[in-house]
């Protein structure tokens, strides 16, 4: 439209000089003065014209574009209502097919669960029944072990109890001692009162190292004499004859000396009667195929002998050539040990053929008991994997059901298999 204003205008225009050289070429100078008015006349209209032109113009173009902003707003508005309408539809569908899909993946999650748990029930089921039979099979072995073991700890519990008889018996005769007892340098000082006492403990040491077989208290030899105790040795070495004798008195009064001259007098008197009672012991004890060719001097007192052995050495050297051997209690329980070991040795020497047998019966049980423990520990080590595989199966039946409670299951074929 603006373009055929201009060309209109333009026409006007050419119209107007056209005229004008018209005029010019017919009238004289006077003429084109007023052409020349006139011209410029029509020029301002023209010029006012074309500016009034121009506000029209700008006018209709302010009312075009905002005819066309409200055009372009309307088809906005109208485009934003069907996008929202069509997102709306959208997201009722997509909502309608999430929940299908979640329909769907709660289906196969509890298809898979119940799966899941038949397959737990049924391994639950065959371990078990495989459990109870091996335990059954290793209950019976257990049972038949223990009650051998049962019956072998009841027979100890018997010879248990049984020594714990005798030992409260000897206790209560202890107990009974203890309550009349008396200063043992009272008891002591009187020289029928020490014999007692040595050949008492001299009963006492035998008694418990030795079986009565192999001694005998206050023993009358050949010759009349009666020993305190004799030993019944093996031969060659036979009857050992044993005295107790207490030389206390002159110890005594070497440690109570007043001055030396005094200790050196009781000094005398003690080795004065170590050596008679050597001498007694070698001469009424020691007979010739009758008893060995030694017999024994029982100190009861620790001291007493440390005293002749660590002091006294040529005591000791005259015993030994009058074949008597000085003994303390510590001492005669060595030599006892040692005489018990030997009349063990000569007994198992004379029953070495029973012996023998029963060792080969013994061995042949203890094959036997070879065999059942080495089945035994197979059973074991056959429940002890059975139980490893039951913690396996637990350990892997633990990760299902994690994976399930974190509905792990978009992909089912990634979850662990229970063996």
């Amino acid at each position: 439209m603006t373009e055929t204003i201009l060309i209109l205008l333009s026409a006007l225009a050419l119209l107007g000089v056209i005229a004008l050289l018209l005029m010019l070429r017919s009238q004289p100078a006077r003429t084109a003065s007023v052409l020349e008015q006139q011209h410029r006349a029509m020029l301002t209209d023209l010029h006012d014209g074309l500016s009034k032109q121009g506000d029209r113009l700008i006018a209709a173009q302010a009312a075009e574009s905002e005819r066309l902003r409200s055009a372009v707003s309307e088809e906005l508005r109208a485009t934003r209502d069907a996008i929202a309408a069509l997102r709306t539809e959208m997201l009722g569908q997509m909502l309608e097919k999430m929940a299908e899909q979640g329909r769907a993946d709660q289906k196969l999650i509890q298809e898979s669960f119940n799966n899941a748990s038949q397959h737990l029930r049924n391994s639950i089921e065959t371990l078990s029944k495989t459990v109870d039979g091996r335990l059954e099979q290793i209950g019976g072995k257990v049972n038949e072990r223990l009650d051998e073991g049962f019956k072998k700890t009841n027979e100890t519990f018997v010879s248990v109890m049984a020594r714990l008889a005798t030992i409260d018996e000897a206790q209560k005769k202890i107990d009974g001692l203890t309550t009349n007892v008396v200063s043992l340098q009272e008891l002591l000082g009187d020289k029928r009162s020490r014999g007692a006492f040595g050949e008492v403990q001299l009963e006492g040491l035998v008694r418990n190292i030795l079986s009565p077989q192999a001694y005998e208290m206050q023993y009358t030899l050949p010759n009349g004499s009666r020993a305190d105790c004799v030993l019944k040795l093996p031969e060659p070495t036979g009857m050992v004859a044993v005295d107790s004798k207490f030389p206390l008195e002159n110890y005594h009064r070497m440690f109570d000396a007043a001055s030396p001259a005094e200790k050196l007098v009781a000094e005398r008197q003690f080795k004065a009667d170590i050596k008679k009672h050597v001498d007694d012991i070698s001469s009424k004890y020691i007979i010739p195929e009758v008893t060995s060719d030694g017999a024994v001097m029982f100190v009861p007192a620790e001291a007493v002998f440390a005293e002749i052995h660590a002091h006294h050495p040529e005591v000791v050297d005259y015993a030994m050539q009058r074949r008597v051997w000085i003994v303390s209690p510590t001492t005669l329980m060595a030599v006892l040990n040692t005489a018990r070991a030997v009349m063990k040795d000569v007994e198992t020497r004379k029953q070495v053929h029973i012996i023998k047998d029963e060792l080969g019966k013994l061995g042949k049980e203890f094959g036997r008991f070879d065999e059942r423990m080495k089945k035994l520990a197979d059973h074991i080590r056959q429940a002890h994997e059975d139980a490893k595989d039951v913690q396996i199966t637990s350990e892997k039946i633990s990760k299902r059901f994690t994976s399930i409670e974190k509905v792990e299951l978009d992909h089912p074929a990634a979850l662990p298999e229970i063996d």
